[in-house]
């Protein structure tokens, strides 16, 4: 049997993980998960006026099966939507514009963009549709040791070539046009990756699949997943850094050394299984792997540095060109890839907590919107987008891959009983990718221990679960 396992990080990759093994291996396997920070890793909050907000990793596709179980289990709630338009400014100008009427929204995106706007949504519906298979597989106890081979089996080559080439280039060859390309698509990637239309088509099929489908988030904050399933799944959460792993072997097995740093000091503890979910690259951590032979190599890839600022102020709607703050309608906006736009997108933000006689602030009126950035936000800038403003919390992180399409992607095994998760990032970035990697690495492992290798990267899944049913 298993004995102690350790995850490595408390974000929602490391509690889905911890989750997720528990289910597989059985209530006996001892959890241990090393966090350093604090549990719910980027799904923080910021508080406001005595309100928390979500101050990134907000909202939920519909389809994100794994999300709506997780919810279900640990008896959360989604939400209360709050109704709100968006809109695309350039610059200059806002180029697309949401109104009340969905009709009129779609007339609007047929009459300036044409049949380009069809061929997006049925493009993004294909790869969702075959995206969506991997619950089957999973729910069918299949598991893939590369992120490749877990591409492969939904999508053929086709997929693993969509984390190579990127977003712009295959959605021109479908026939969408080069403008909408600039307007539509440009803003939505700026707004989920704080990139250009240069991600890689599969991250962004998936930023735009959560952008046309209807999402939802948490209430009370999404992070609550996260404590909600190390709670659940009983897990030690030892507060402190981990700086290293070293191979021992014990007859005949890994045995794997994690050594940690907490206020305590130094320390080290044993396990058979280790899964780390934070992520490895150079700029990122120092972690070290000692007695691996070959040696673990460090991982290429940069990151995108990314900021969020939570702004409580008046917005200066004449910015927008709307001189009467009153008759400003958006809640949301997104920008095009203009060079003197300083920011990616800014959001009026609800708190996580969303009564049932929750209304939004007039346009006129002081409101909490979260703006994000390539850079913190200068003064000049803050003006520029705020009359006056009462608080301004900022938050900066290293937040998703800098997506460069020649990369191979990351390993998923380090070592025989040793897991990577984050490397997932670079398929594409979102809480359901990262619960779905979490589950492929429990079954993965679990698979693997137990040597059943014909649940291993098979061929040709589509006919052999069909046959199982």
């Amino acid at each position: 049997p298993l004995s102690p396992a350790a995850v490595v990080g408390a974000g929602l990759g490391g509690s889905a993980s911890a989750y997720f093994l528990q289910q597989h291996f059985g209530p006996q396997v001892q959890l241990d998960v090393y966090e350093a920070a604090g549990v719910g890793g980027r799904l923080a909050t910021v508080t406001v006026n005595k309100q928390q907000y979500e101050s990134r990793g907000a909202s939920i596709h519909a389809l994100s099966l794994h999300m709506q179980d997780f919810v279900k289990i640990l008896g959360l709630k989604h939400r209360r939507e709050v109704a709100g338009k968006s809109a695309i400014f350039s610059g200059e100008h806002f180029v697309l514009e949401e109104t009340d009427w969905y009709l009129l929204n779609l007339f609007r995106l047929w009459w300036h963009y044409g049949i380009s706007f069809l061929r997006l949504q049925m493009w993004v519906e294909e790869v969702m549709e075959k995206f969506m298979r991997i619950y089957k597989y999973q729910a069918h106890g299949y598991a893939f040791s590369s992120l490749e081979e877990l591409l492969r089996s939904l999508g053929g080559e086709a997929f693993v070539n969509m984390t190579q080439r990127s977003v712009a280039e295959s959605l021109l060859e479908v026939g969408v046009t080069q403008r909408f390309v600039d307007d539509v698509i440009a803003a939505v990637l700026r707004s989920s990756y704080g990139q250009s239309v240069l991600v890689p088509a599969f991250a962004g099929a998936m930023s735009l699949a959560g952008a046309q489908g209807s999402t939802w988030a948490v209430e009370g904050g999404n992070k609550l997943v996260c404590s909600g399933l190390l709670k659940l799944t009983k897990a030690n959460v030892i507060s402190a850094t981990v700086t290293g792993i070293s191979l021992h072997s014990s007859e005949g097995r890994a045995l794997y050394q994690v050594h940690y740093e907490s206020s305590e000091g130094q320390g080290s503890a044993f396990y058979d299984l280790v899964v780390v979910t934070t992520p490895l690259h150079p700029s990122r951590s120092n972690f070290t792997f000692d007695n691996f032979d070959p040696p673990i190599a460090d991982l290429p890839g940069a990151f995108q540095p990314s900021v969020t600022s939570v702004v409580h102020g008046y917005l200066n709607s004449s910015y927008f060109g709307f001189p009467d703050p009153k008759l400003f309608p958006f809640t949301s906006i997104l920008t095009t890839d203009t060079p003197e736009l300083f920011f990616h997108a800014m959001d009026n933000i609800c708190p996580v907590n969303v009564s049932a006689a929750f209304r939004r602030k007039q346009p006129q009126e002081a409101a909490v919107w979260r703006v994000l950035s390539p850079r913190p936000l200068d003064k000049p800038q803050l003006k520029t987008l705020f009359r006056s403003y009462y608080s301004v919390q900022v938050a900066e992180w290293p937040t998703y891959p800098r997506y460069d399409a020649a990369k191979a992607l990351p390993p998923v095994v380090l070592h025989e009983s040793l897991f990577y998760l984050s490397g997932v990032e670079w398929v594409a970035s979102s809480m359901e990718m990262t619960a779905v990697a979490a589950k492929n690495v429990a079954l993965l492992a679990y698979n693997r221990w137990h040597q059943q290798l014909d649940k291993i990267d098979q061929k040709d899944l589509m006919h052999k679960v069909k046959t199982e049913l």
